[in-house]
């Protein structure tokens, strides 16, 4: 009964059936007739003009982004435990050239208008320190809470107030839309994001993450970029098709509903263990080693997230049977 991580899960049979269908003679790279589509596709979800690009890795994709968004000079500005920080193997430096992260706190790995503000102070106007060029958030974040509207548009005015750009790491955006109960419009660019990583690996994907700009000025550049970084495949066709068929009929949004609810199902077993609410998939409980220890003897798969710590991630297509057996199981610790 794995509640290791939403990387694990299925690809949805609707993305293995669009791939199929997909399996036929067309042009290459990104001419295909799928890969025309995702801008019009995209554009439509969001209610304005955007650029979409496929890209094979969520790493990619934000990396991408951020590379057009800050010069290899200039500094970006994201959370201590943010994922571009702690689980990208440095791709962020890689990809911009040398741009620096520098690192927030803020809790729940949420960043505030203050903590911005305050780091962006303490930077003196001078050569002998890197200025900073944009700012980067993840929603829902590393510990699975989620911005509103109200919270990302109050850091986009702040951003733009001081010149920057905004990035937001989407892995889990779909949880965050379904938590919020607003339109992905709100959390991204009517709320100041410039650009995306949209998540669709996590939720019922195989292996296609779509590039988001909303400053469609900058596709030109994610164009070259991408290709440049090995991410230009030659039948880019079969992640189009993947993506389209996540759209379709609003099915990203079905999977990550069904991931929030039965989070949620084990965070009302959990109860008082929660060392953060549950607001999305994600799940951080108090447990000794002993505990932690009798659930693993009963079968279930988690990560160890530190000393007295561990994590469950739901996935969209969790079983009903060990999700309840699960939340029995919390319940009886």
């Amino acid at each position: 009964m794995r509640f290791f991580s939403d990387n694990a899960a299925a690809a949805h049979p609707k993305v293995l059936e669009a791939i199929a269908e997909a399996n036929r003679l067309d042009t290459a790279y990104d001419g295909d007739e799928w890969s025309r589509r995702l801008d019009g596709a995209f554009s439509e979800l969001f209610g304005t003009e955007v650029r979409a690009f496929w890209v094979t890795t969520g790493t990619a994709a934000n990396c991408l982004a951020l590379a057009a968004l800050c010069p290899p000079y200039r500094a970006i500005l994201c959370h201590k435990d943010a994922h571009i920080e702690v689980d990208e193997a440095g791709a962020p430096g890689f990809f911009t050239g040398g741009a620096k992260l520098i690192l927030l706190d803020g809790e729940g790995a949420k960043l505030t208008p203050v903590a911005i503000e305050e780091a962006c102070d303490r930077i003196r106007n001078d050569v002998h320190q890197v200025q900073p060029a944009a700012i980067s958030i993840t929603n829902a974040t590393e510990y699975g809470l989620v911005y509103r509207a109200d919270e990302v548009a109050a850091i986009g005015a702040l951003a733009k107030k001081r010149g920057l750009a905004l990035h937001m790491d989407g892995a889990r955006l779909a949880n965050a839309v379904a938590s919020n109960g607003v339109s992905p419009a709100d959390l991204t660019w009517r709320a100041g994001v410039d650009a995306l990583s949209f998540g669709f690996v996590k939720n019922g994907g195989l292996n296609a993450e779509a590039l988001i700009l909303f400053r469609t000025e900058l596709a030109e550049e994610i164009a070259v970029r991408r290709k440049r970084a090995g991410h230009l495949l030659s039948k880019g066709r079969y992640l189009a098709a993947q993506l389209l068929a996540m759209l379709d009929g609003d099915l990203w949004l079905d999977n990550a509903r069904a991931a929030n609810a039965a989070a949620q199902q084990l965070a009302e077993a959990a109860a008082d263990r929660l060392v953060y609410r549950v607001e999305a998939n994600e799940l951080f409980l108090k447990v000794t080693d002993d505990e932690a220890q009798r659930l693993r003897s009963m079968g279930f798969d988690f990560y160890e997230w530190g000393p007295g710590e561990i994590r469950f991630v739901t996935s969209w297509d969790q079983q009903p049977a060990a999700v309840e057996k699960l939340a029995a199981a919390l319940a009886r610790l």
